[in-house]
């Protein structure tokens, strides 16, 4: 079931994702290509406080061309762990740092053509601890019941592939 890659090459380098053009070997000994988008990874953040809102983010998608409402996310620095990673999003993202924060695996985005990794983490007993943004975002937060931000999902307000895993992991977690 193996591809095996025969040559690389280039095409363009950005500052979060490279795109290279593969020739690649089939199992059946034939060949193919294949177009690849490197990325570095990401963290996304289930962030829940003790009357069990979630802290949504609603944020200009260029990509999907309008406003979506997300769980807070970001993207991994060189060698930054995805928990430290996820801590800062939190912080620069609702002004919130975590007492409680642990891993619940992740998800490849799209595994068809880009190496996108995104590791998912629920955030708890949290404590107002705010960073600066980054400088080309523009956030706005709210506060929705956990139970309500499924019926987003089901309504089609939350069509965000991360914020949906998240967001129904811990809702059978959480047995909502």
């Amino acid at each position: 079931m193996n591809e095996k890659v025969i040559k690389t090459q280039s095409i363009y380098e950005g500052r979060v994702v490279k795109l290279a053009l593969l020739d690649v070997e089939l199992p059946d000994g034939k060949h193919s290509k294949r177009e690849l988008v490197r990325h570095p990874g990401a963290v996304a953040i289930v962030a829940l406080d003790a009357e069990q809102n979630v802290l949504l983010v609603r944020q200009f998608r260029i990509a999907a061309g309008k406003v979506l409402c997300e769980i807070p996310a970001g993207t991994l620095e060189p060698g930054e762990a995805p928990l430290i990673c996820a801590e800062r999003e939190l912080q620069e993202e609702t002004g919130y740092r975590p007492g409680k924060i642990e891993a619940m695996g992740g998800l490849y985005v799209a595994p068809g053509y880009t190496t996108e990794y995104i590791h998912l983490f629920l955030a708890t007993e949290l404590h107002e601890s705010r960073l600066d943004a980054d400088a080309d975002e523009f956030i706005e937060v709210d506060r929705v019941p956990l139970r309500d931000a499924v019926a987003m999902i089901e309504r089609g307000d939350i069509v965000d592939g991360k914020s949906i895993a998240g967001l129904l992991r811990v809702a059978r977690m959480r047995g909502v």
